[in-house]
């Protein structure tokens, strides 16, 4: 008698519309994380930012499609909706083209000249073996003074009888550093990027204590010198702190208001130092038209967002 053996049934496959245990685990990863306490833990922090920053920002955006102006406490007056009228207002004005384009002008001086100044410093500062706190502090020391004493000393030596004109004698420019409508904003420039350059240096040797001294003892044995191991090991190894400090030098630059404020007596000579940020202050605050500030901060946004994909595009990398 022969005995027919039944092959063991495959499982039955899921239907399109039930989804199977594993899809609703990965459901519930991609929205809570691996370990959902988490939520709990980062939650006030949460509150914090949608409070902080994304509520103001929301509202800037509804603030900018509105005929929107200050009231007294207590009142309630109508704020019609105006479409675009805000942005052809502002972008008519002259001026409002003009910050753009010296705010280009500042973060073309400082965002390259802070990762090569930064970089240097930090590589030279990370091979030091005397006096290593003390320079790390004296790099430092500047980005943590207050800006208006700070400022009163490149006043000093940059206006017309500075030290800078002195030491230049005939070769120093007419007019001079600060009411020179051509040398304003790249002085602000390396101002800024002297007074922040200890934090990005902080960044920096961060980053170089994770790069393998074994790379380096590879490229020696390879018979590479100094600046070959520099642009083929320490360069790559800090990339992420490349990155990072590409976009904070970029944000904080677009947000520039103390320096062109401080300097050059708020955006002078004839708007050469004006930024969008001093223009909203101007325009919001002093002059009654937040609408109008708020629509020059919208278009502030969302270039800042386009020039940090730009850097994440090709600077950053791509988690795998």
């Amino acid at each position: 008698m022969t005995t027919i053996v039944t092959p063991p049934r495959a499982p039955a496959p899921e239907s399109a519309g039930a989804p199977g245990p594993h899809a609703k685990r990965s459901l519930r990863h991609r929205i809570f994380g691996r370990q959902p306490l988490g939520l709990l833990f980062s939650s006030p922090y949460l509150v914090f930012v949608l409070a902080v920053f994304a509520f103001p920002i929301v509202y800037s955006v509804w603030i900018s499609f509105h005929d929107f102006f200050f009231a007294a406490p207590g009142a309630n007056p109508e704020r019609p909706f105006v479409g675009l009228d805000n942005y052809i207002y502002a972008f008519s004005n002259p001026a409002v083209i003009r910050s753009f384009g010296n705010v280009g002008i500042f973060l073309l001086i400082n965002v390259p000249l802070t990762v090569v100044l930064s970089l240097l410093l930090a590589s030279a500062l990370n091979k030091v073996v005397h006096f290593r706190t003390f320079l790390r502090v004296s790099f430092y020391v500047p980005y943590v003074t207050a800006s208006v004493a700070v400022v009163a000393v490149w006043l000093f030596l940059f206006n017309g009888n500075g030290l800078v004109n002195s030491l230049l004698g005939p070769f120093a420019p007419d007019p001079s550093w600060l009411i020179n409508e051509n040398l304003a904003m790249p002085v602000i420039a390396i101002y800024v990027t002297w007074k922040q350059l200890g934090f990005y240096i902080l960044l920096y040797l961060a980053a170089l204590q994770n790069v393998p001294k074994e790379l380096y003892e590879s490229a020696s044995t390879d018979g590479a010198g100094a600046v070959r191991k520099f642009f083929s090991v320490t360069v790559p190894g800090v990339r992420p702190a490349t990155l990072l400090v590409l976009l904070v030098s970029t944000v904080t630059g677009a947000n520039l208001f103390t320096e062109p404020y401080l300097l050059t007596g708020g955006g002078g000579p004839n708007g050469a130092s004006a930024s969008p940020v001093l223009l909203m202050y101007q325009l919001g605050i002093q002059q009654g038209q937040p609408d109008v500030a708020s629509a020059i901060g919208v278009v502030l946004v969302i270039g800042v967002l386009i020039i940090a994909f730009v850097q994440n595009r090709f600077v950053g990398e791509r988690d795998s």
